[in-house]
Formats: C-alpha cells, sequence, structure tokens
C-alpha cells in the first residue's frame, strides 16, 4: 500500500515557529551541532523545542545528534544519509555542554549516528559527551539514545560508566520487519542484549521505540512488549511511521490514534512499563524530560523527589 495516498487528518501538523525555536536553531548553528530533530525530519520538532509549563518540561527538548551527520549503515526507514563519514570533532562534547548551559535545558536528550567506521563505535566520543554535561551541571538529567555498537559489550559499558538517567536503544518494528525495515548490521535479538545489558548491569532506566504502520500485527507487537519487559525495560513509545521520501519503505498502514491508544493501556497497565508515550506523531525523544519526570511523579514523588530518584537509577 503506497503512502503517496492522502495522509488523514490527525497526521497534519504545523511547520516550527516562534522566538524559542529560532533561539535553540541559532545556538546549534553557531556551534556547529546537529540535532535529530532536523537530520530526521522529526515531526514534532517545533512542539518539543518550544516546550509548555509544566513538570520536567524545562523550555523544551532537544535531542543533540553526535559524530557527524552521516551515518555508516542504511536503515530503509530514515532520513539521515548514509556514507560519506568524517572524523570526530574533539570538541563536540564540550560545545554540547555550551549548548546546554546556553539554552538551559534541565533534561537533555544525547544520541548519535552509527559509526562502525570506528573501532570503539565512537562511545568513548559518547561518554566523554554525557560527562561534560554532568561536570558543568549533575543536576541534568541526561537520556542517550544508543546505537548497538555493533553488539561489542564493552562499548555499551563504557556509556553505562559514564552514568546518564536514561538508555534508550531503539528496537525499531517486530521480529519479523527487522529486515527489511532496519540495515542488516542490526538485528531483534543484538537490540534485545544490549537492553538486557543496561538492566544487568546497572540500575540506569531503560527505554526503546517501536514504529507501527509497517505491516506489523498486533500479536507480534504484543509479543514484542512482552520481550522488552524481560529485558528490564522501563519505558516504550509507539508512533507511526511516515515515508521520509520515495526511495523508502511505503507506508503500509496509516494506524488509527485509538489503537496508539490500546498500546499505551497495554504498556502501562497490563505489562508495568513505568510510562507508554504512544501516537501517530511520537517519537523516542517526544517531550521526554517532562514525560520521564511526570512518570515517577504519579508513582507518588515530588518533582523534586523524582529527579532525585532518576539520578539514584530507583
Amino acid at each position: 500500500m503506497s503512502s503517496r495516498r492522502r495522509k488523514p487528518d490527525w497526521l497534519k501538523m504545523r511547520p516550527p515557529s516562534g522566538r524559542r525555536f529560532a533561539e535553540i536553531k541559532s545556538t546549534l548553528r553557531d556551534r556547529n551541532l546537529n540535532t535529530v530533530c532536523e537530520e530526521a525530519n522529526c515531526p514534532n520538532l517545533g512542539e518539543c523545542w518550544s516546550g509548555r509549563d509544566g513538570p520536567g518540561s524545562g523550555p523544551g527538548t532537544a535531542t543533540f545528534m553526535l559524530m557527524g551527520d552521516r551515518c555508516s549503515r542504511g536503515c530503509n526507514f530514515c532520513d539521515v544519509e548514509t556514507g560519506g563519514m568524517e572524523a570526530l570533532d574533539p570538541d563536540e562534547p564540550e560545545n554540547v555542554a555550551d549548548a546546554v548551559a546556553e539554552i538551559g535545558l534541565e533534561y537533555v536528550v544525547l544520541t548519535s549516528v552509527d559509526r562502525d567506521d570506528l573501532a570503539d563505535g565512537g562511545s568513548a566520543h559518547f561518554a566523554e559527551t554525557i560527562r561534560a554535561i554532568k561536570e558543568r551541571d549533575p543536576e541534568i538529567l541526561v537520556e542517550v539514545l544508543i546505537p548497538d555498537f555493533g553488539g561489542d559489550p564493552e562499548a555499551v559499558r563504557r556509556i553505562i560508566d559514564a552514568e546518564p538517567d536514561v538508555i534508550a536503544h531503539n528496537v525499531e518494528t517486530v521480529e519479523r520487519l527487522q529486515w527489511p525495515v532496519r540495515d542488516r548490521r542490526a538485528g531483534y535479538e543484538q537490540t534485545m542484549a544490549v537492553l538486557d545489558q543496561v538492566d544487568r548491569e546497572s540500575d540506569i532506566y531503560t527505554k526503546t521505540s517501536v514504529m507501527l504502520g509497517l505491516g506489523e500485527y498486533d500479536h507480534e507487537v504484543y509479543r514484542t512488549m512482552r520481550d522488552l519487559r524481560e529485558v528490564g525495560v522501563d519505558i516504550v513509545t509507539f508512533g507511526q511511521y511516515l515515508q521520509p521520501s520515495r526511495s523508502h519503505l511505503d507506508v503500509f498502514e496509516y494506524v488509527h490514534p485509538d489503537v496508539f491508544d490500546t498500546w499505551e493501556r497495554v504498556a502501562e497497565e497490563e505489562l508495568g512499563f513505568l510510562y507508554c508515550a504512544s501516537g501517530p506523531m511520537v517519537r523516542s525523544s517526544y517531550k521526554a524530560g517532562e514525560l520521564f519526570v511526570d512518570a515517577l511523579v504519579r508513582e507518588g514523588a515530588t518533582v523534586d523527589q523524582a529527579r532525585s530518584r532518576a539520578r539514584a537509577g530507583d
């Protein structure tokens, strides 16, 4: 089923705008930084950057993309360009920390392209950035969305040792559809192993994201959620796959918002995830800070206690 047919009304979005959006964009350009919000054409860019009032929201959420804007892998759902990777910028960790301070973020999301061309997959650079932010302000909560580092447990351990508050790694889709959705170097078992390692070796919260509308069956989605809970994943998000260009995978189905609501209830009420963000426009880092802190508050903590619990991984 081609995605070139008309999108339903619930997928319509407004282009990003506003003073806060312009300020953040200017700060990023001044420091030569990339965000996955822009590189992956995230539909929530304006909303997340603008933020809203409320616990944990701060002045908005921006997801910094480390190690360049070119990826060593070619996933068929992703709009980030493949190939032509450049050398790592040794100033990037400090530049990101400077930008976080200038923008005034209370909750920071870091992600990266895959760098299979590097011996450690870029894990040391990733860890250095986490530490640079924490050294500036230990109160800042840091979520990282990491690659699988080719399944190298030492690389994953470097991330754990840098002590972010949330470690995310996306399973993306159900097991049957891993290929052709993801690059062949990725995979269901490898993703589960990364998430399991974080759970076994630390008290850090774990998170993953699943795209719907790729041809998955309900029983496959449910099984994926069960598998994620078995390896200790705390947070899951669901969003609609949208075709970035005609050279990418077609959308199999535009999933109705009611279905997303059902999966959210199943995740939180039946399977016991800390929280589930689920909706057609939701992406992995969607309002990550406010949703994370709000979830801890719903469990009975004050905002300050929630932040302390997050930092303690309890």
